[in-house]
């Protein structure tokens, strides 16, 4: 069963179009990987389905609601969270505080759930007191997406979290990304590291706003002409 479904979105910025009628779909439980070049239009899809960039047209379902048109605070609250490549964290606040500004619409008891985020993230447990602008950007990764978990959320939408990172580190957070979909989450990864594709279930290739090709991630990595041209090899 579908969590996600993108239908037929075209979206842009004043009048620049930059979708040109998408369509995706994710399952309940999977890893969905978005591939693509630069300017391919990667961000502005994760934007538009979480509510930071209008649709000029289609839809976004999730769960079964419509989400086309709700801003992002009303997103989130339906139970997906958004990681952005950039400005993700608040530089300025310690860790712990950044942790507290991710559970800002629950009204229960959140404290607990911090615990399990540094239980998860271990490298951030010491640094709790640390401002976040002093961390590297492998532990700001991990902060943005801890800050995310906060509300327990179904699915996660993550903006290149591999950018800048150590291989060592890609690995890592790779790894902890399959971690959290065998806990129950569901993940739409945005990439341009085609690593990606070693955790993901599906995987959709785009370039100029448009989809060039879908498939299992196994099928996607034995084909020799996306291979060439989008693959790196």
């Amino acid at each position: 069963m579908s969590i996600l479904k993108v239908d037929s979105i075209v979206s842009g910025y004043g009048s620049m179009e930059v979708l040109h009628g998408l369509s995706l779909e994710v399952e309940e439980g999977q890893i969905v990987t978005v591939l693509g070049p630069n300017g391919s239009g990667k961000t502005t899809l994760l934007r538009t389905i979480f509510g930071v960039v209008m649709p000029w047209s289609g839809q976004v379902r999730f769960k079964d609601q419509d989400l086309s048109g709700l801003n992002p605070e009303r997103v989130a609250r339906t139970g997906m969270c958004y990681v952005p490549q950039e400005a993700n964290i608040f530089p300025s606040l310690s860790v712990n505080e950044n942790l507290e500004m991710g559970a800002f619409i629950r009204t229960d008891d959140w404290q607990p759930r911090i615990e399990e985020i540094y239980e998860f993230f271990p490298a951030l447990t010491e640094r709790r007191n640390s401002r976040a602008g002093e961390l590297s950007g492998g532990m700001r990764q991990m902060l943005a997406i801890g800050r995310a978990l906060m509300l327990n959320p179904q699915m996660l939408l993550l903006d290149e979290p591999s950018t800048g990172l150590a291989p060592f580190l890609v690995d890592h957070i790779f790894e902890r990304i399959r971690t959290l979909n065998e806990q129950g989450v569901s993940v739409l990864l945005v990439e341009q590291n085609a690593q990606a594709l070693q955790c993901a279930h599906k995987a959709y290739i785009i370039e100029g706003g448009e989809k060039k090709a879908e498939g299992s991630s196994e099928e996607l990595l034995k084909d020799e002409e996306i291979g060439r041209h989008y693959l790196g090899r």
